[in-house]
This record gives structure tokens, sequence and C-alpha cells, in this order.
């Protein structure tokens, strides 16, 4: 059977970025490492003025298939996952599939356009759409391009505030990729929950403490659904494990969780058990609250292990570092992971071919999904294009007023005459709004 998977990635972060342990904290009156230490975000990337969604998405998808040397009509569908639509009627994948023509000969009339919303989950989903179309033989040839879009903005003074974010991440899904394969094999965990959600508003409400343990449950109920059609999972059959990260400190959370269930039983459990005991088994104890009393115990002793911690140097750490450079990204959170994880052994020089990654996307609502990726030949010539560090380095550092500056601009309720910060070039840029209050774009060389 022909792979089917991820054959290109880009990325297009906001231009513009808060400094949060030397801009944000002293105007908090903060410790700098809450930021650093504590949520484990160094900046946040923020749009500049002339950027939205649309912008990032589509000059995040021309770089993509620049490289790729493709046109219009190599694409069979354009998906695109967020949580930050300003239309309830017209998807944002029309807004991007207009951009794109007005630098491409041909257009995208005969390519299926859609959006996805699962707050951060529709990312992964449009890839699901996008795998499922391939192997369904309704692709005729063409690959489907799947942008997770987003820009993470929360109220001013909010504890969510400081891990805002701003960013793209384009990729084509299609036979034979040059990066990874996607497995057949999924789990998913889900319940109807209110830990995050926008009824009607920009802004998010959130229940912070809820929206951990949402998580934690979830990734949880979907290991072990994956599990039920893989067989047990161990910490050796995957090099690197890219979560969902809304913040890295929450990835330490679900990734002590996660060793500690594919250890349970395993080689591993028995070598730590002299140092810090077998694992806590449910029938050992009279009720549900002993036992979990049991757990956490376990685990504090778990994660101080010098094993727990070179797993999760090799296998967790890198794949949080491009997101505690630039904050939250939504739908592309997970996407970010992936790609941070890739980048960093290219920069030391891992050889993956052949190897896997265990990916767990999640969503506030709320739902998890695990699936596993097989890296392939191609993927350190395709991981070396992409851009991640000069993008990085050229934003514009913002010192507080400007950012209140900036989170007005966006501020859907608000109205702010500001001039952008920097200046565009060989970009897509928003311009105004239409006779029918549509947002207008054009492409600034």
């Amino acid at each position: 059977m022909t792979a089917v998977g991820i054959d290109a990635i880009e990325i297009r972060t906001g231009k513009l970025r808060l400094d949060l342990p030397n801009t944000f904290a002293p105007v908090k009156g903060e410790d700098p490492g809450k930021y650093t230490k504590g949520i484990g975000i160094e900046y946040s990337s923020l749009p500049d003025v002339y950027e939205d969604i649309v912008t990032m998405g589509a000059n995040a998808a021309k770089q993509l298939l620049d490289r790729k040397g493709l046109t219009p009509e190599d694409i069979g569908r354009i998906d695109v996952a967020t949580e930050s639509a300003f239309d309830n009627s017209k998807p944002v994948s029309t807004y991007i599939a207009g951009c794109l023509e007005q630098v491409y000969d041909g257009d995208f009339h005969h390519a299926n356009k859609g959006e996805r919303k699962f707050a951060c989950l529709a990312g992964t989903q449009s890839i699901d759409d996008a795998y499922n179309w391939i192997r369904a033989g309704r692709n005729r040839g063409r690959a489907a391009l799947v942008i997770a879009t987003d820009t993470a903005l929360y109220e001013r003074g909010d504890p969510g505030e400081a891990t805002q974010g701003a960013g793209a991440v384009a990729m084509l899904i299609d036979e034979d990729p040059d990066i990874v394969a996607l497995s057949t094999e999924q789990g998913y965990g889900s319940a109807d929950e209110t830990d995050f959600l926008k009824p009607n508003q920009q802004f998010p409400s959130v229940d912070g403490k809820r929206s951990i343990k949402v998580y934690l449950a979830r990734m949880r109920e979907a290991l072990e659904d994956y599990e039920s059609v893989t067989g047990d999972t161990h910490p050796d059959d995957f090099v690197y494990f890219p979560f969902h990260t809304p913040y890295p400190g929450m990835v330490r959370k679900a990734a002590l969780l996660g060793y500690r269930h594919i250890t349970r039983g395993t080689e591993i459990e028995d070598a730590l058990a002299d140092d810090i005991g077998m694992q806590p088994r449910e029938d050992d104890y009279p009720d549900r609250e002993a036992y979990e009393d049991a757990i956490r115990a376990y685990m504090d002793e778990l994660k101080e292990t010098r094993r727990y911690q070179e797993w999760y140097e090799r296998a967790i750490d890198p794949t949080v570092d491009i997101s505690g450079q630039v904050g939250n990204w939504y739908t592309g959170s997970v996407h970010v992971a992936r790609l941070s994880a890739l980048s960093a052994a290219v920069e030391n020089d891992v050889d993956l071919v052949g190897k896997r990654l265990l990916v767990g996307s999640y969503g506030s609502g709320a739902q998890a999904e695990i699936h596993s990726e097989t890296v392939q030949d191609g993927w350190r010539e395709a991981v070396e294009a992409v851009d991640v560090a000069p993008q990085l380095d050229a934003r514009y550092d913002l010192d507080f007023d400007e950012y209140e500056l900036i989170h007005d601009v966006h501020n859907h309720e608000k109205e702010a005459d500001v001039e952008e910060f920097t200046a565009p070039e060989d970009e897509f840029v928003f311009t105004g709004w239409g006779r029918m209050n549509e947002r207008r774009y054009e492409y600034i060389e």
C-alpha cells in the first residue's frame, strides 16, 4: 500500500515578538522565571498591523508551493484549521485561495475547500480528512494543502495572556511523502467538556485548572484507545513524542503521565522498582482516592529518576523548542512540535529514517487523538529547507506600550489607528474591508 503523509511543511510566524521575562514580567511585577521555567515560553509571536490568519496562512502556503514547484492545478483540496475565524459562513480557505490566485497562473476553482473547527485539534483532523480523501482514490493524482492558522490572543490581564502566539503551519499531504507517513491506526479520547470555549466571543473563557485535568484525561483515553488496536506501546518504540503544546509546562505534565503508562508492566518499571517501588495498582487500595494519592506520590518520584529525565531530554525536549520562542498557535501547536523535533534532529545530525513519532493532538471541548508517523527518506532535505531560525530572528521586539497598541489593533471590539512596525515585502497583506464587510488582501513585492 502506498504511503500517505506529510510531504512538505512551512511556517509563518507573526512578525512581532514580546519578550516575556524582560518586557512583560517587569511590568507585571513578576519573577521572569515564571515564564521561562514555569510555563516555558520566552517570546510570544504577535501579528503586525497588516497580518492576520489569512496572510500568515497564505504566506506559509506560498512558501511551500514555491519550494515544491507546484501550481494550483496540483492541489485538489485546501483545508484550513482555525479557531480564530472572523466569518460564520465564508471559510478562511477561500480567502487564502484568492490570495494565492493573485500570484499564480491558473486557479483553485476545482479544488475542494473547507474550514475545520475543533479547538486546537482541527489541524490534525484536517490532515485526517486529506489522508482519507487520498486513500479513497478521490484525489485524481492531486495533493491536499492543509493550513493551521491562528491568532491566540487573550484579554489583557487574563492568566493565559503570557501564552499568546500567532502563526501558521502549511502542510502538503500526498502519496509517497518526503517527511512522514501517517499510520492507519488512531486512538481517540473525547467528552463533552467546558474547559476552554469562545461562545460568540473573540477571547476565550478558560477554566485553567480544569483544562489541564481534561487535557490529561483525554490524552490518556486516546492512548488507551490507540493501544487497543496496536498493542502496548513502549518508550523505545518512538524517537519523539510531539504533543499539543499550549505551553511547554503543560507538556511536562502530559509526558510524565504518558511515560508512567507506557512503562507499566515493562522491564523499565522493574528496573526502577529498587529506587521508587512498583507502580500502584488500583486493586491494592481501599478506594479510588487512596489509589490516586499513591499514583501522584509515585509520579513525583518518577520524574526525579535519571531514566525518566534522560528519556524526557531525548524524546520530549526537542519538541518544545520552537513553542518556547513563539507561544501557542492553537491549531498549529502540535504541528510546530513535530517540526521542532525534526529540526533538532537535523541540527544534531540524528538519522531518523524509518523511526517513528507518536503524535498526541488535543482540542478543548474536548478531544484527543493519538497516531504514529514513520519518518521517510527525504525528511532531512525537506526540513532543512524550512526557514525557522531566520523568521524567528527577524521579528520586531515590542516594548510594553507597543504591545498594548498591537493588542488593541487585533481586538475586534476596538478601533486602533496604529502604524505598522515592520515593512511588508514579498508577502500578502491585509488592506481593509470591501463593500460587504469582507476582508481584502493584496500581494506586496
